[in-house]
């Protein structure tokens, strides 16, 4: 089973950010089905992504210590929007730096310049077949949980 990061309790959490519980599933089933293992904190709306993030309500205490590798962002959610969340992460310099990744169903241009303009690092199309869903969600996690360098990321002197 592979951990796509540090061993223990500096593994590389994944922030899934997913109001359609059959994407969750999908995107939960992908990763254990490609053994990638790391934490995965699934937020439900944009107002407990936000709560997570900047350690409120329910998240009140947790370990601020601890950002995700990878924030993977649905636009469509309730409470609010994608497009809100990402101006939040990106107007804090506790989550500024933080990769976002905007997975939506949506084909919409102004969406995607939106998002971009936002600071969106990548903006993808959920694809509607499972299969290629899957193989999605492992590059998706390979890029950033394995590839992708950040300044936390400290390589052995």
């Amino acid at each position: 089973m592979a951990n796509l990061g540090n061993s223990g309790s500096d593994s590389k959490v994944i922030l899934l950010i997913e109001d359609n519980i059959d994407d969750e599933r999908l995107t939960l089933r992908a990763l254990r089905r490609n053994n990638i293992m790391n934490e995965v904190v699934v937020a439900c709306d944009g107002q407990e992504a936000i709560d997570y993030l900047f350690g409120s309500g329910s998240y009140a205490g947790r370990d601020m210590n601890v950002m995700p590798a990878v924030v993977m962002l649905d636009l469509k959610l309730p409470r609010l929007s994608g497009l809100e969340v990402l101006k939040r992460i990106r107007e804090d310099s506790r989550t500024k730096r933080l990769p976002v990744v905007v997975l939506t169903s949506s084909e919409d241009e102004q969406q995607i310049e939106q998002a971009y303009a936002q600071g969106a690092n990548s903006f993808i199309q959920k694809p509607t077949d499972p299969g290629e869903f899957s193989e999605m969600v492992l590059q998706l996690a390979m890029y950033w949980l394995l590839l992708n360098r950040t300044t936390a990321d400290r390589m052995p002197v």
